[in-house]
């Protein structure tokens, strides 16, 4: 028999959602939770919820197969097909796990977006307090109007469209006919015009110019010229 349980969900709800939050939640903001089967053991404070697992607190929504929360410990996760929207940000992954401090690690094959911006990875930390901030410890791809941007170790904040990787770092650039590549690079792109700063065996093509250095900077101009000079 299908159960909804709202006592329930406002406990699983509030750990499990609160990492997809650019705010603390609201007290009293409706929440519900809904699963084929829901379980609730008193005395260790575990919740289990499996199949068909849907988990809602205001504008957020957080779905799978199997879900489980300890109200004592405030700890939880999400596995199996796991689908979590807040806003504008859509995260699918295998995984998600929440500690209740305002971070949130997805694991398998992470996929995300938030209006321009993409990213994916195996496993994606999640930090909404800190300006939506991601740590893609194992690698990842991050995708924008600029191109996407790949390395070892990625780091960022997408709400300033900043990000840093480590590590074989490379960019590509279709849309400004450039790619840049290097050991570290940084790359900032809310001011409207993407700037690429690469460190160490640092390089830059566009058409058939090259240009290397131990650092160097490249601009991509809005007119789709992108310019490179070596650091200072």
């Amino acid at each position: 028999m299908r159960k909804s349980k709202q006592f329930l969900a406002a406990a699983i709800v509030a750990c499990l959602t609160i990492s997809m939050n650019a705010v603390a939640l609201a007290d009293g903001e409706p929440a519900s939770l809904d699963a084929d089967t829901v379980e609730y053991d008193m005395g260790t404070g575990v919740i289990t919820a499996t199949d068909n697992v849907l988990m809602k607190r205001g504008i957020t929504r957080v779905a799978g197969h199997y879900a489980q929360y300890n109200s004592k410990t405030q700890q939880g996760y999400v596995r199996g097909n796991v689908i979590a929207v807040r806003e504008d940000m859509r995260m699918t992954c295998n995984e998600l796990v929440s500690d209740g401090q305002e971070h949130m690690r997805a694991t398998g094959n992470v996929h995300g977006t938030q209006q321009d911006k993409s990213f994916s990875g195996n496993q994606v930390d999640y930090y909404p307090q800190q300006n939506d901030y991601l740590l893609m410890a194992e690698g990842g791809v991050v995708s924008n109007a600029d191109g996407t941007f790949t390395a070892a170790r990625m780091e960022g904040w997408l709400k300033d469209d900043h990000y840093i990787g480590t590590g074989s770092a490379h960019l590509v650039s279709p849309a400004k006919n450039a790619e840049v590549g290097g050991d570290v690079m940084d790359y900032q792109g809310k001011q409207g015009q993407g700037v690429v700063t690469a460190t160490g065996n640092a390089w830059a093509v566009q058409e058939n110019n090259t240009m290397r250095a131990n650092k160097l900077t490249v601009y991509l101009a809005k007119d789709g010229q992108p310019q490179a000079q070596p650091a200072q």
